[in-house]
């Protein structure tokens, strides 16, 4: 037996003789019969999103509306995938190809773009030390049910406001396109000083 064609049509009784008890199970597997349980999804461990820049950046004010579209990008995610994530990690690649991750835990978990934003700020802020940027990203883990998300408490009154002022935008993107409405932070374009142009042109988001 040298292909699978001829595996398929041999008899079971030669099968036993070459390979014993696999013998009438590989025969099986070769006319793609086969007991075993199918698993098609696998549990969710992470929601990110990330793009490489066509320009390396290295000042926080270039790189922060980049952090912005990403973070609305990776609650578009979670809000779709039913999932809230508590732990906030922030992925950066320089131009030399030097990887470098920061995380962060927040008091409970979170769908929110603001944020996914405000923690994700924090640590970028931190990492804008003069290296230039090739490629950023944000995540969320430690996942919990949307029920358990964004709720507040009598120290945090903003994020029920936020919650309710991203849920608004959110119908009116559902109902007229996402370019119906954004935050200008996302149209900033980058400064000069602090930037170096790279071809071949951005590869953005292979939905990590």
């Amino acid at each position: 037996v040298r292909v699978i064609g001829e595996l398929a049509t041999a008899q079971v009784e030669a099968l036993f003789r070459l390979a014993g008890n696999d013998g009438p199970r590989l025969k099986n597997l070769a006319n793609g019969i086969d007991a075993r349980k199918v698993t098609p999804d696998h549990e969710t461990k992470s929601v990110s999103s990330e793009t490489t820049l066509d320009v390396d950046l290295s000042l926080f004010d270039d790189l922060e509306p980049v952090l912005w579209r990403l973070c609305e990008k990776t609650s578009k995610r979670l809000k779709a995938q039913e999932l809230a994530g508590r732990t906030i990690t922030l992925k950066l690649k320089t131009a030399e190809f030097h990887s470098i991750t920061r995380a962060v835990r927040l008091p409970e978990p979170t769908q929110l773009a603001g944020r996914l934003f405000a923690a994700g700020r924090d640590l970028l802020r931190r990492e804008c030390t003069g290296a230039r940027v090739r490629l950023v990203g944000i995540g969320a883990s430690d996942l919990h049910p949307p029920g358990d998300a964004d709720h507040g408490d009598l120290a945090d009154v903003a994020t029920p406001r936020l919650k309710a002022m991203e849920g608004a935008l959110d119908a009116l993107r559902a109902r007229f396109g996402d370019a119906a409405i954004g935050k200008g932070l996302s149209l900033r374009a980058p400064q000069r000083p602090g930037s170096t142009s790279r071809k071949p042109a951005a590869a953005e988001d292979p939905d990590a």
